[in-house]
């Protein structure tokens, strides 16, 4: 089992940065891919971006490419997922999730085993 708690969400204006933290802790953080996902109000969970098990290999869905950086410290336990130029359209629920090491980075909810609870990220205009 793995547990994961996410923190670092807030209200922040367009154009402003955030980071958030993905905390884990059960067993070794380095047995698994991790991600991040995100879910606005009325809309279904979207991929945001997924880094492999030593942080060599990351993806990004296309709408954050250049602006998000997803990176982890596996002495720390923990997945960081770096926000700038941030967007309206880029206000949702954030989770993180872990998932088995495999040769693909993992896109979808099915990748992926374990999810953090998420924090709430908000973007003004």
């Amino acid at each position: 089992q793995v547990q994961l708690v996410e923190s670092g969400g807030g209200l922040v204006q367009a154009g402003g940065s955030l980071r958030l933290s993905c905390a884990a802790s059960g067993r070794t953080i380095s047995n698994y891919a991790m991600g991040w996902f995100r879910q606005a109000p009325g809309k279904e969970r979207e991929f945001v971006a997924a880094i492999n098990w030593s942080g060599s290999r990351t993806t990004y869905e296309d709408s954050v490419k250049g602006r998000f950086t997803i990176s982890r410290d596996n002495a720390k336990r923990t997945m960081y997922l770096q926000m700038n130029s941030l967007k309206p359209e880029d206000t949702a629920f954030f989770f993180c999730a872990a998932g088995p090491r495999r040769e693909r980075l993992g896109v979808v909810r099915g990748d992926y085993d374990y999810w953090g609870q998420g924090t709430q990220v908000t973007v003004s205009s």
